[in-house]
């Protein structure tokens, strides 16, 4: 008879605390590299933005980039209603380039970098805000969610 009260050398115990444990590290190294794609990045160097009459170069380290359509909304109402912290980037889908004031920086594309912008930033109703932040030169990456604005 063993009268050995010990453990056995292989145990189911430790089995399923090594499966539990390596499932803890891959769901938070998953959640972590979601939580990381979930904010998108823009190169201004590569997509080029014009403002009235020369190509829009960032020089501010964080920006409130707005997205709205002259052809529905009056973007004076919609400048009202923003953050005067950040310095305000208005992108208009209408493809208007108003003169330059102090209130916000008026800026548009092309129609096919305007897709490209509206998709990766997942812009689905005007009008729309998110931050961004300089990441290095022109590249900047989204520093917020995409949120609406009720008018």
């Amino acid at each position: 008879m063993n009268t050995n009260k010990g453990r056995r050398s292989f145990s189911l115990n430790y089995l399923f605390a090594s499966f539990f444990g390596a499932l803890m590290i891959a769901g938070a190294f998953a959640y972590f590299n979601y939580r990381f794609s979930e904010y998108k990045f823009i190169d201004f160097d590569k997509w080029i933005y014009y403002r009235k009459s020369d190509i829009f170069q960032p020089d501010k380290e964080r920006y409130l980039v707005l997205f709205y359509s002259s052809s529905m909304q009056d973007v004076g109402k919609i400048l009202e209603k923003m953050d005067r912290k950040e310095p305000i980037l208005a992108v208009d889908l209408y493809l208007t380039r108003p003169e330059e004031d102090s209130s916000a920086i008026y800026i548009t594309s092309g129609t096919n970098t305007l897709l490209k912008m509206i998709q990766r930033f997942n812009i689905y109703e005007a009008p729309c805000y998110f931050y961004i932040k300089r990441i290095r030169n022109g590249l900047y990456k989204q520093d917020s969610a995409v949120n609406l604005i009720e008018l």
